[in-house]
Order: structure tokens, then sequence, then C-alpha cells
């Protein structure tokens, strides 16, 4: 049996609106890319908002496996500090892509988008619950503080000099840590 072309399509739109913008994503531009007819890709995705509503799916897929691997153990045996650390670790450490930029932007005017991206969110770095708590809200100044240099890179065009880089994850992640004697 042929493995299915959906997973390769997704990637393809993905590569298209990371060079092109999402106002070049069509299905046909999709199709182009992937190397498949556009009925090849209407069979999976009959319209864009389809493929896009796919491709949200698609990206959030990818960000839980980084996450759950950097976790090294089901989030549901995790606690909100140990999430919330993988969460910060992993958008601070790597690089966004105008694509996942472009992406979540576009989820923003679509309330079903938007949502996925809100879930995802509060599964791995929910907001504190008790404000009194200084800890707690260490670990969102650390939510914080690591969407920040995500958006930068996204927007920004260059990724952060790694050194640079280093010493900002070093002093994020001392955030999720309440052992972590602070400078």
């Amino acid at each position: 049996m042929r493995p299915s072309s959906r997973p390769l399509i997704l990637d393809a739109a993905i590569r298209v609106t990371e060079r092109d913008g999402i106002t070049a994503l069509t299905l046909e531009s999709a199709a182009r890319e992937a190397g498949v007819t556009k009925a090849g890709l209407m069979y999976h995705f009959p319209s864009r908002e389809d493929l896009l509503f796919a491709i949200q799916k698609h990206l959030i897929t990818r960000w839980e496996e980084r996450l759950a691997e950097l976790l090294g153990k089901p989030l549901a045996e995790a606690t909100a500090r140990e999430s919330t650390t993988a969460y910060t670790i992993e958008g601070a450490a790597n690089t966004a892509s105008k694509a996942e930029l472009t992406f979540m932007l576009e989820a923003t005017a679509q309330p079903a988008l938007a949502r996925q991206w809100d879930e995802l969110m509060h599964r791995w770095a929910p907001l504190p619950e008790r404000l009194e708590e200084p800890a707690d809200l260490d670990l969102l100044l650390a939510r914080m503080a690591s969407d920040g240099m995500w958006l930068y890179e996204a927007t920004s065009g260059a990724a952060l000099p790694a050194p640079l880089k280093a010493a900002l994850l070093e002093r994020i992640t001392a955030l999720t840590d309440p052992a972590h004697p602070r400078a």
C-alpha cells in the first residue's frame, strides 16, 4: 500500500508559504510544490480553508512531538513546571520559521484555528493559578521570554548569535527552577 501524500502536501504548502507568503498559497501552488495534481490535492483538501486548517494541525502536531521528546515522558505525567520548562526551552532554542508565524497570525482571524494554538499553550505552558506565588509568576515570565525570542527570530529573519542565544536560554530556564539562584 502506498503511503498517503497528505503529509507531503502539507509540508509543500508550508514551503510555499515560507518562500512566497500566505497569499501565494493556493491549491495550485501547493499541488505544484508537492508534485501532485490539483485533483490529487483536493482528494485530501477540498478547499483552501481545509488545507489551512490541516496545516495548523500539522504544525501543532510537530510542536507537540518536539515538546514530548524534550519532556521525556507523557504530558499527563508531567507537572506544570516540567511542561512549561519544555515549552520555554523548545520555543527559545529553536528558530521559528516565517511560515509558522504566518499560520499563527492567520489563526487569530479564525476562532477554530486560534483555539488549536490556545489549547497547545494551555496544555504545555498554562497561566499561573496563584498570582501570589513568585515561582508561578517566574514560569509565566519564562514562557513570555521564550515566546519573545521566538517572535524576534521569526520577524527579524535572523537568528540571534549562538552565545547570546545560549545565555538568554540559560536565564530563561533559570526562571523555571525555583531553587536556582537569581543573579
